[in-house]
């Protein structure tokens, strides 16, 4: 059984949030004559691929998910849910008011970094030093956040730029992280994790085996 902690089995799903964050950014900053509507759609678009990567992430790391990590795996459902939801509400009720579309933005952007930093606090000990990565991405989603929620009216072109600049900060810090998550654990995060595996497999050990 592959006892490394989900984050670091999961590098491939950090890097493609990464690059979908830095298309998101790219093509949300490159749009000729931008409107709220267009960008909304690039932002469907978005946290529909992003959810099923999540999704896909929280299914291949179910079975592997015992000891301390065993709720891990429901951290990427439930960010899997959020941005699928938020973007099937986008592209079925593209008439929503903007207002409306910009707050589901901002909302889906704070429960994503909330999450983030929850993982990054769980997986210190085993992120190689990138755990700060983490919470850094989770921090900027829930400030990205809270000004979109708090600041809804914006004008197109500073709503654009916002969510551009978010959108490719984000994504840098996703890739590098991805980084520091693939590759063989430094020695002591593999101490950390041989010992939750035996710690796991001995609860898994009827008492008269022991």
């Amino acid at each position: 059984m592959d006892a490394r902690p989900m984050v670091l089995r999961s590098w491939w799903m950090l890097a493609l949030r990464g690059v979908l964050l830095l298309l998101f950014g790219g093509l949300a900053l490159s749009m000729p004559g931008p409107t709220v509507l267009s960008l909304v759609a690039i932002f469907a678009v978005y946290a529909l691929l992003a959810g099923v990567v999540y999704l896909t992430g929280a299914a291949r790391n179910r079975r592997h998910a015992t000891g301390s990590h065993a709720f891990d795996w429901w951290l990427l459902l439930v960010l899997g849910l959020v941005s699928i939801a938020a973007g099937v509400l986008a592209v079925m009720q593209p008439v929503l008011a903007a207002l409306v579309l910009v707050l589901v933005i901002g909302v889906n952007a704070m429960i994503s970094g909330v999450l983030d930093i929850i993982l990054a606090v769980r997986l210190r000990s085993h992120l190689r030093g990138g755990d700060w990565l983490l919470l850094a991405g989770g921090l900027v989603s829930v400030m990205f956040g809270t000004v979109l929620v708090t600041m809804p009216n914006m004008g197109v072109l500073a709503l654009v730029w916002l969510v551009g600049v978010y959108a490719i900060v984000a994504g840098v810090l996703y890739l590098a992280l991805a980084y520091r998550a693939y590759g063989p654990l430094p020695a002591k995060a593999a101490r950390n994790v041989n010992a939750e595996r035996r710690v796991a497999e001995r609860r898994m050990t009827p008492a008269g085996q022991h």
